[in-house]
């Protein structure tokens, strides 16, 4: 049978998402997912189900009894509170809603279950507060780094290029020692989480995928695979994902 692969939910508190689609009122809050995470998932072999923000997490725990693996989607930025930090003026918009649950159920499915784990930008951020690590509020401003947001491109596109470290599992995935990648984010991991390694880097330094040590399928991009949907290269990491979940 083919495996049952959870999906976090986007979340959003406010108007214009109803009132932008003309599909809602004033009050409501939404929940709702871009169509590449689906497709890449269903496309490698997954049948993907969508993890909405619950009020009790353990709702979401048998929710997720039955899911061979869990992908943590992008979204929002992070609540620096998640990490034992102040918002900055330069974060961007928070959903405390969706990160209390998001770090939570990641600290359930690494530590409690044997899933495999996939982390997608926001996703490779998620899974680093929960495992104790920290995160640039913004890159260019604590970090010093260049600009990473390079949305003058398409989102198939590679805007930049990264350097995969040897013997890690996205470097038995990708089966090389740099690639090409997109890039639409601002923050990013400052340092791992405990348990967690660095796997790639971009070429002025910004971590760029974690993976967890040891055998089990625990790993995250800091770029969008799911929206480079013509890249076979970058369709490997899903397939990977997918055959880990079939295992479990």
């Amino acid at each position: 049978m083919k495996p049952l692969i959870g999906i976090t939910c986007n979340y959003d508190y406010r108007d214009e998402i109803g009132s932008v689609s003309h599909m809602g009122i004033a009050g409501q809050k939404w929940h709702f997912l871009a169509d590449n995470y689906i497709d890449s998932i269903e496309r490698a072999g997954g049948i993907p189900v969508m993890i909405p923000i619950c009020r009790n997490m353990e709702t979401v725990k048998e929710m997720v009894a039955g899911m061979a693996g869990i992908l943590f989607s992008g979204g929002h930025d992070i609540n620096p509170q998640e990490y034992g930090e102040d918002a900055k003026s330069y974060c961007g918009t928070i959903m405390p809603m969706r990160d209390r649950q998001d770090v939570d159920l990641a600290r359930y499915i690494i530590n409690e279950t044997g899933k495999a784990v996939l982390g997608i930008c926001r996703g490779i951020q998620i899974l680093n507060v929960a495992a104790g690590g920290n995160l640039y509020q913004d890159l260019e401003k604590e970090g010093g780094f260049g600009h990473h947001f390079n949305d003058m491109y398409p989102m198939n596109s590679v805007s930049h290029r990264i350097l995969v470290n040897e013997g890690t599992r996205l470097g038995k995935i990708l089966g090389k020692e740099t690639a090409g990648v997109n890039s639409f984010h601002h923050q990013a991991v400052r340092e791992p989480g405990t348990g967690f390694i660095i796997s790639a880097v971009s070429t002025d330094g910004v971590t760029e995928a974690i993976e967890m040590e040891g055998s089990r399928f625990v790993a995250a991009t800091q770029w969008h695979p799911e929206m480079m949907y013509d890249s076979e290269e970058q369709q490997a990491i899903f397939r990977a994902f997918v055959e880990a979940c079939r295992v479990k």
